[in-house]
């Protein structure tokens, strides 16, 4: 939910306050569908480990629970999949909407003439990049 984000840019013209811009764009979905998704597969995975050590009887006599648990696991699987590459987008999306260079030539402060806005650091990636790979 960039929208939500404030960020201040100078007023150079005259001695006025910063105005507050927002950044465009809402990519919480696909970040919310890959945390729901790894909730739901954590909290079925200590329900299969409960049912695999307390009641490994019912397991083995009976013939459609471990095929339904083999179905279970597969769409798991699947859905995991699809959720890593709905956010792989998702950071690409925001990388693209808070790279610095995007956002110094979107604020009309630094379009005049002899005006050097520079962006300053780069924003870290790293642990987000790294969620995609999980």
């Amino acid at each position: 939910r960039l929208y939500q984000i404030p960020f201040g840019m100078p007023n150079c013209e005259d001695e006025s306050e910063a105005r507050t811009l927002y950044l465009i764009g809402d990519f919480s979905a696909p970040a919310e569908f890959f945390v729901t998704l790894g909730v739901f597969s954590f909290l079925y995975s200590m329900a299969a480990l409960v049912l695999y050590l307390r009641f490994h009887s019912l397991y083995t006599e009976n013939t459609k629970l471990p095929f339904t648990d083999f179905c279970v696991t597969v769409c798991f699987a699947f859905f995991w999949l699809v959720a890593a590459a709905a956010w792989g987008k998702g950071l690409s999306d925001v990388k693209a909407a808070t790279r610095p260079a995007a956002l110094i030539s979107a604020m009309g402060v630094c379009q005049g003439d002899g005006v050097v806005c520079s962006p300053g650091t780069t924003p870290a990636m790293g642990l987000a990049n790294i969620s995609v790979v999980r």
